[in-house]
């Protein structure tokens, strides 16, 4: 149940990141480095997300 719990908390992250970086990239003022930062973040949480769900599935 717990990691149930994780995997819905990461889940959101990583939609709010999501958004993050559609408004950061309607931005014409936004640094190109900040919004892969903000991608890199995002691929790091979808990879958390990934193993998570494999745990959740095996138990």
């Amino acid at each position: 149940m717990a990691l149930e719990s994780h995997l819905a908390s990461l889940e959101k992250k990583h939609d709010a990141l999501e958004k993050e970086i559609s408004d950061a990239a309607a931005l014409p003022a936004t640094d190109t480095l900040t919004i892969a930062d903000l991608k890199r973040k995002k691929l790091y949480l979808k990879e958390q997300i990934e193993k998570l769900r494999t745990q959740v599935t095996r138990h």
